[in-house]
């Protein structure tokens, strides 16, 4: 069995005829090894979100956490996900290799004033669909499976059992930017093994890297890890 955990601003129905994931879970109705857990109308952090299913009694085994704004194009993503997890103790669709000081996210080295400075291929991992429709254009970051320090939060899954015997959760003090950031590090900090699987997605934000909410979050995270 596996959860998907996703939040939303929108209502059950609005989710269900507007959102990327509630089509696309509509679409893999078939498959009755999902069963989504999604906070409807939420105003929460995702970091609140997504520790309340990792400490759900009633939780499934896989625990995929996953953004609204996303088309799982890939039918047969549970069967991945599984395979990925053999491999890895947290998957995602997108990651790097290595880790930097004052990184400013998982694929780039700096920001130089309103300028991101992507990190070599050779350190990055995964494929990613973006778009605004499903089976968008895909960036092909670089060779996977691979095991990385640090995965892009659009898509991150683990095994319930796993997360909670090693005590690491997601830390409500980041709303929303770098909370995947702050995850894989204390995942790597607890000994966990982080990689890269072949899930097919379509991404419809391109981020908001930069903005103001962006900016608080980078110093609060700069700060907690002392950097």
């Amino acid at each position: 069995m596996i959860n998907i955990i996703s939040a939303t601003r929108l209502t059950h129905d609005a989710f269900l005829t507007e959102a990327p994931l509630g089509a696309s879970l509509k679409r893999l109705a078939f498959d009755k090894r999902i069963h989504a857990r999604i906070a409807f109308e939420n105003r929460t952090s995702l970091a609140e979100i997504y520790n309340l299913s990792i400490d759900y009694p009633k939780a499934a085994e896989i625990l995929v956490f996953i953004h609204d704004d996303v088309w799982l194009d890939d039918h047969f993503c549970v069967d991945h996900i599984i395979a990925g997890l053999e491999k890895f103790d947290v998957l995602g669709v997108a990651g790097n290799r290595r880790r930097l000081s004052r990184q400013p996210s998982w694929a780039f080295t700096e920001q130089i004033q309103d300028k991101f400075a992507w990190d070599a291929r050779e350190n990055l991992s995964g494929a990613v669909a973006h778009g605004t429709a499903p089976f968008g254009r895909i960036t092909n970051y670089g060779t996977v499976p691979a095991t990385c320090e640090l995965l892009d939060g659009v898509l991150l899954a683990a095994r319930r059992d796993t997360l909670r015997s090693k005590g690491v959760r997601f830390d409500p003090r980041f709303d929303f930017h770098f909370y995947d950031m702050d995850f894989c590090r204390s995942a790597r900090a607890a000994g966990l093994a982080l990689g890269t699987g072949t899930v097919a997605l379509t991404h419809l934000s391109p981020g908001a890297f930069g903005s103001a909410d962006w900016q608080r979050n980078f110093a609060l995270y700069l700060e907690k890890w002392g950097e």
